[in-house]
């Protein structure tokens, strides 16, 4: 479904007159390095959402997860991200090879604030930085490195909307289908059966990587 042409708003000045100025302090937060409040956000987290577009501006965003700390501050200005096994897409890495922007979107389990990092990253295979990132006696082959140029904390409004954290937000895991069952039914063309076999073959092999393929 296509928006109404008249509804869509196409200059940034219309926007703002719309919109209003942000406060002066919405402004002055962001800071360009990593000050000691970052630096212990970073530390205590978990989990990272990584934004990259490539060079068609194609934009993709993709989670990142280890113990607390698991993200390098190397120094004010630069973070190191290791990679793990996944699926081998190389989504974020090869969209920084074409274009080296990225965003990053910090999350610790309990806060309701958000740690935004912006900045210019490169794909590193540095073997001192793979160690210090090895995890079970496994390393990584390669990280992003990242070059800050812009941080801030953001505000607790999306999490209370949400109620992300709260236990009565919890869902039912199984009142929707397996992901094997989801990826099999998104992978076969329309007007094709699917194949149960083929969904227990996945649900497998999901289940098979998520127990020896963590690191």
């Amino acid at each position: 479904m296509k928006p109404d042409p008249n509804s869509v708003h196409t200059k940034f000045s219309t926007l703002r007159d719309m919109m209003g100025d942000p406060s002066e302090l919405a402004v002055r937060k962001s800071i360009t390095r990593l000050d000691k409040h970052c630096r212990e956000f970073i530390r205590r987290s978990p989990f990272v959402c990584i934004g990259t577009s490539n060079g068609e501006g194609k934009a993709d965003v993709s989670p990142k997860g280890d113990p607390p700390g698991f993200v390098q501050v190397l120094d004010d200005q630069t973070l190191f991200i290791p990679d793990r096994p996944g699926n081998n897409r190389l989504d974020s890495m090869s969209n920084l090879v074409m274009n080296p922007a990225i965003a990053l979107l910090f999350l610790i389990p309990g806060f309701n604030e958000t740690l935004r990092v912006n900045g210019q990253a490169v794909i590193v295979q540095d073997d001192t930085l793979n160690q210090q990132s090895s995890i079970n006696g496994r390393t990584p082959k390669v990280g992003i490195q990242v070059s800050v140029e812009t941080a801030f904390l953001h505000c607790a409004k999306a999490f209370k909307r949400s109620k992300l954290w709260e236990p009565e937000s919890r869902q039912n895991r199984k009142e929707m289908p397996s992901l094997g069952q989801i990826i099999i039914e998104q992978a076969t063309p329309a007007g094709q059966s699917v194949e149960q076999d083929e969904v227990v073959r996945a649900e497998q092999a999901i289940e098979k990587s998520g127990r020896t393929r963590l690191y």
